[in-house]
């Protein structure tokens, strides 16, 4: 357990090397590379109801995926987090701009008195966020596993998909019991079905 725990701090120390030492160029150019295969990907563009993220540090930056969401007619839903509990709320944002307060992470999340609540099983495709994934679907984030305790909860339906540089696929994620798998993967060069 602990090594495991050692494992995946060394992995996230890794990896914000490797992603530090991308230029800004290099970052926007697999960034848009991404987006484009999102909104080309099916499941993506038959969804109605899309739970996507902010990017944080080492994340694939959404912002402008969030911009083109709209544009498509999807209902964007943001996570909002509560680090006492370590739970997340999935709330519809309409207007980024005039919706979004500064969240405990650093990171813009949903201002909870100006958005509605989602019910989780109206969730046709998650955007799950992470710092590091391998070819089985098997991820690391934060470290706080908000997302380990929401993908059990999204319904058996709802696609869980990852957006992420290929520099963050690694051979094999050291993987818990209670850390849990992503369906697909989209990267700069390919996009990944769990195997």
């Amino acid at each position: 357990m602990e090594e495991i725990a050692a494992a995946k701090s060394q992995i996230r120390n890794d990896i914000a090397e490797t992603i530090s030492a991308l230029s800004k160029n290099e970052i926007d150019e697999k960034t848009r590379v991404i987006e484009n295969r999102l909104f080309e990907f099916a499941n993506f563009l038959e969804s109605k109801i899309v739970l996507l993220y902010v990017g944080a540090n080492f994340e694939v930056p959404t912002e402008n995926i969030i911009k083109r969401a709209y544009a498509y007619n999807k209902v964007v839903v943001l996570p909002a987090f509560d680090p006492q509990q370590f739970e997340v709320q999935l709330l519809k944002v309409d207007n980024p701009g005039k919706e979004m307060v500064p969240g405990p992470r650093g990171v813009a999340e949903p201002d909870a008195g100006k958005c509605q609540i989602v019910p989780i099983e109206r969730i046709d495709i998650a955007i799950i966020p992470g710092l590091a994934f391998d070819e089985k679907g098997g991820r690391i984030g934060s470290g706080k596993g908000y997302y380990d305790r929401l993908i059990p909860r999204l319904s058996i339906t709802t696609r869980k998909v990852a957006l992420t540089f290929e520099e963050q696929i690694l051979p094999q994620i050291p993987m818990e019991v209670h850390d849990k798998y992503v369906d697909i993967i989209i990267t700069d060069k390919r996009i990944i079905y769990k195997i």
